[in-house]
């Protein structure tokens, strides 16, 4: 199985013979360098980059022949663009049934609730994973219920989106029922105010660069969304996806690290009104993201384990099936 690297450290990536030579720098105000990494290609299937990154096209090129992707984001965490290798599954066909299916405002709003339909089931799957507090947290849950019946009623993605915030907000709410050391507060996101706001908003992130990723090994478009308004400089699709995948694969592992103390108060930084993981903070929970990533389940259909990171690609696939008129559209949903 290829693995994905994290880059934490500034530093400079070349090609090496059939390897790939990156070498951090240590002590950024000099500039020197610290011990080189080698890795081979065979091995890899993509970067994320934190932090500058020396390179030139001649990597870019290499990279591309290898299908390695890479994703950038600032000091900021902020997510800045991704290089992705040439398309090659690109479909007029799907490209068409794409377009079609969006400009139909009735089939574009299935399809978007959809999206929120399996989103709000993992939610509340979660729920009642963490259910220890009782009435407080069923009561929380029969709220969540109560607004997610309105969802085949509504008539526009506005009306739509409305209604998944009230959803999401109110789920935010049971984030202090589950977490024992930390505060959920607000949701406050550029720039989160506290830690569990800049670990959900980090983590979001991540997830929506592994949504791209897997639209990008099928013949779907990525810029063509029904959920999210499609827009200039962003891949609204993946953002869609990523609905169902955040309570699945974020969520859990933000529960998962705070509360055995993987991640603490000392792995963030306060600065200027924002909170932010420090690189020691990023390494801790971009590891156990890819655990989770790597983690199996048995999948009912295809009879055989999957890992998390596969269920995204075969999500991207089962939407490919329904704008093409192959087989309805279902939103993938936690059975365990």
């Amino acid at each position: 199985m290829k693995k994905t690297y994290y880059l934490f450290n500034p530093g400079s990536l070349e090609r090496k013979d059939n390897t790939l030579k990156f070498t951090p720098i240590s002590d950024a105000e000099h500039q020197t360098s610290g011990s080189p990494r080698y890795l081979p290609v065979e091995d890899i299937n993509e970067f994320y980059v934190f932090g500058s990154l020396n390179a030139n096209s001649a990597l870019f090129n290499f990279l591309g022949q290898k299908d390695i992707a890479l994703h950038f984001f600032d000091y900021y965490e902020n997510y800045t663009g991704s290089f992705m290798p040439r398309d090659g599954l690109l479909s007029g066909r799907m490209l068409l049934a794409q377009t079609s299916a969006y400009n139909n405002k009735k089939k574009r709003i299935i399809i978007a609730q959809k999206f929120i339909e399996g989103a709000v089931f993992n939610m509340l799957k979660n729920l009642q994973y963490y259910n220890r507090r009782g009435k407080v947290m069923d009561d929380i849950m029969d709220i969540m219920k109560a607004l997610s019946t309105k969802i085949p009623e509504t008539n526009s993605v506005e009306e739509l989106m409305g209604i998944e915030g009230m959803i999401r907000q109110t789920y935010y709410d049971a984030f202090n029922l589950i977490l024992n050391d930390f505060e959920m507060g607000n949701r406050t996101k550029q720039p989160p105010r506290n830690e569990v706001n800049a670990l959900i908003s980090f983590g979001n992130m991540i997830c929506y660069t592994i949504c791209l990723r897997a639209i990008h090994q099928t013949q779907l478009n990525p810029t063509i969304s029904y959920l999210h308004t499609p827009g200039e400089r962003r891949y609204s699709l993946a953002l869609d996806v990523a609905e169902i995948f955040k309570p699945i694969i974020v969520d859990r592992v933000i529960f998962k690290v705070l509360n055995k103390k993987e991640i603490q108060a000392k792995h963030f930084d306060k600065k200027m009104n924002k909170c932010l993981l420090n690189q020691e903070g990023k390494k801790i929970f971009v590891k156990a993201l890819e655990d989770r990533l790597q983690e199996t389940i048995q999948h009912r259909s295809l009879k055989r384990n999957v890992s998390y990171r596969h269920l995204v690609k075969l999500e991207c696939y089962k939407l490919a099936k329904h704008l093409l008129e192959i087989e309805e559209y279902k939103p993938f949903k936690m059975y365990w």
